[in-house]
């Protein structure tokens, strides 16, 4: 018998925190969280998301053994601007076994409709960026910073519940950098025509204004993305929760803001791939593994992740796009990175796409986002 109880005592949290370790033992792709991080994630008093949201955790449990666990949330702003709420999905793990996975899902319905919610759809992680989707392709390398790895069943469990896929999938791209190749040789030639013939400016981040930087981020982000379908304004509340736990590894060279007339008109952040020393420290869950951390602490990234590119809809025409990757391929070249990940992006982005294809790019991994009506609410 299965049984999904939510989460109360301390050594159930634990219990929450480290159950993934059980499903990714054996998977050399998995790259461990942090276990003081994804704590503060989760805890009520520390955790950004509960700003503006609420949120629960449940373990499955057979036969006194955790087998599954999930987090059933609402995003308070997504429901002011959607006139209506919907319960979020998020820390979805479970054994190979659809009566376990359907067990968490009865209970999450049981939740939503206990708040007023109308659907569930996920995954996400308590974020609009952290681990969203469940992967679908794309199991020869690790994934990057702010981006999930799943087990391959775990769709079909998804599925037999009856979930269907919501919205189009979400890409990675990855970008080989090397400035010799002809895309980007191209892109460098079409930028310097552009930079000829145009005032537009291309700076990096000011650390030492970070409040006005968010201000100025959360601006771009709700400008430039509010033609997509179902666009869900963001509040600086969820530009913190990506920029902020950043802070320490961010280099700001690499976080371009495109200027015209003194008007911030474009972002485009660029973030060291730390999954690259994180999937070595084991989540830093036993004391041996700080030594690990040790062994790491000077470890140069290979990958620069990328996780917007937004320009507001009066520049779409004018090469701020193409002067902002230009200007990044450039310097994350001579700053000895070798490749950049782009991600995610929507499968029929019109802004993102033709530029990465324009720098060689190459889709790499496929994430698929997941919608239930609940009963009586379709």
């Amino acid at each position: 018998m299965v049984e999904v109880l939510p989460v109360r005592t301390r050594r159930e949290r634990q219990s929450f925190l480290t159950f993934p370790w059980r499903i990714y033992q054996d998977d050399p792709l998995w790259v461990p969280p942090l276990l003081v991080e994804r704590a503060k994630v989760l805890d009520p008093q520390r955790g950004l998301f509960f700003k503006d949201g609420h949120a629960e955790l449940f373990l499955a449990w057979q036969d006194g053994i955790p087998v599954g666990t999930i987090c059933c949330a609402e995003d308070r702003n997504r429901t002011r601007s959607r006139g209506f709420g919907e319960c979020m999905l998020g820390f979805f793990e479970c054994i190979d076994d659809q009566t376990v996975a359907t067990a968490l899902f009865s209970r999450a319905t049981a939740w939503a409709c206990q708040h007023g919610l109308t659907a569930l759809y996920g995954t996400y992680n308590l974020d609009r960026e952290e681990s969203r989707g469940l992967l679908i392709e794309g199991r020869d390398r690790s994934p990057v910073s702010y981006c999930g790895h799943n087990p391959d069943y775990y769709p079909g469990l998804f599925e037999r519940f009856g979930f269907i896929q919501d919205g189009e999938d979400a890409l990675a791209y990855a970008i080989d950098l090397d400035l010799e190749t002809p895309q980007l040789q191209h892109l460098m030639r079409l930028a310097d025509r552009i930079r000829s013939r145009k005032a537009i400016t291309i700076r990096g981040g000011r650390l030492d204004d970070i409040d006005g930087e968010i201000g100025r981020i959360v601006e771009l982000q709700n400008r430039g993305l509010a033609h997509f379908p179902d666009f869900t304004p963001y509040t600086r509340a969820d530009i913190e929760a990506l920029v902020l736990p950043a802070l320490d590894v961010l280099d700001p060279d690499l976080v371009l803001f495109a200027e015209v007339d003194g008007q911030t008109v474009g972002w485009f952040p660029g973030i060291p791939n730390m999954n690259e020393v994180l999937i070595h420290l084991n989540g830093l869950r036993r004391p041996w593994d700080y030594l690990q951390a040790i062994k790491y602490a000077r470890y140069r990234p290979e990958c620069l992740t990328i996780k917007s590119v937004i320009v507001v809809p009066e520049y779409w025409d004018t090469g701020v796009g193409v002067l902002l990757f230009d200007e990044m391929a450039r310097r994350a070249a001579a700053k000895g990175y070798r490749w950049i990940d782009l991600s995610l992006t929507g499968e029929e982005n019109p802004d993102t796409s033709p530029l990465a294809h324009r720098m060689g790019a190459q889709i790499y991994k496929r994430y698929r986002f997941y919608r239930k009506e609940l009963a009586g609410r379709e």
